[in-house]
């Protein structure tokens, strides 16, 4: 029983701190509350969960082909996941919000779907996260040869409750607050994180020859 609540417990605090990093996607989480509500930003958190589920799996199977792989290929990876960045960032940039903080004027149909594979790809396009879960899985010792295989599931499944939970409140904050936000505010907002994803991504392109070279 002690070793299950060891699981369960770092296994939440893993997927919590896999999620929390304000990076491209979390500013892209924000900006769907504020522009298309908490239900598509939520979603898009969840294709997120979905591709650090993804990578947490390999780290635990430790498939040495795969993280090989993808360390080999690690500046195409790079390129697409900047070029990916750069298309949302300048979709942001050019996002006109008006039609969003008008519900009578929004008759855009909700794709909770599309919401769910933009954040997924985000996130697997940046596969450098992996090497982050590696020293998060080392760092709590979760992975431990004493353990059997329902110590794993349920390890797996605290990540995913971890990583879920993270997303769950910061879209619930930030949707209390979208009521301080008008249209000119929305606009300036949808530039700020439009310019910043494709810093991110302008920044990732010309340091990618230099992380493989250092590789």
């Amino acid at each position: 029983m002690e070793s299950l609540i060891y699981v369960l417990l770092r296994g939440f605090a893993i997927g919590v701190l896999i999620s929390a990093p304000m990076g491209p996607i979390g500013m892209l989480v924000i900006q769907r509350t504020l522009n298309k509500g908490r239900w598509p930003a939520l979603f898009t958190g969840i294709g997120a969960s979905l591709s650090d589920m993804f990578y947490c799996i390999l780290t635990g199977a430790g498939i040495a082909f795969i993280t090989d792989f993808i360390n080999s290929q690690q500046l195409i990876f790079q390129i697409i996941g900047s070029i990916v960045l750069a298309i949302f960032g300048v979709y942001l940039f050019r996002k006109n919000p008006s039609r969003r903080v008008n519900p009578q004027a929004d008759t855009t149909p909700k794709n909770y779907w599309m919401d769910t594979v933009s954040g997924f790809l985000l996130t697997f396009s940046n596969p450098l996260i992996l090497f982050f879960i590696i020293g998060l899985f080392a760092r709590f010792n979760f992975l431990l040869p004493e353990f059997r295989y329902y110590h794993y599931i349920l390890g797996y499944l605290s990540i995913a409750v971890g990583a879920l939970s993270w997303w769950f409140m910061i879209t619930y904050l930030v949707n209390k607050m979208r009521a301080h936000f008008n249209v000119r505010s929305l606009y300036i907002f949808n530039r700020i994180i439009g310019g910043i994803l494709v810093a991110f991504a302008l920044f990732s392109l010309l340091t990618a020859p230099f992380d493989k070279w250092a590789h």
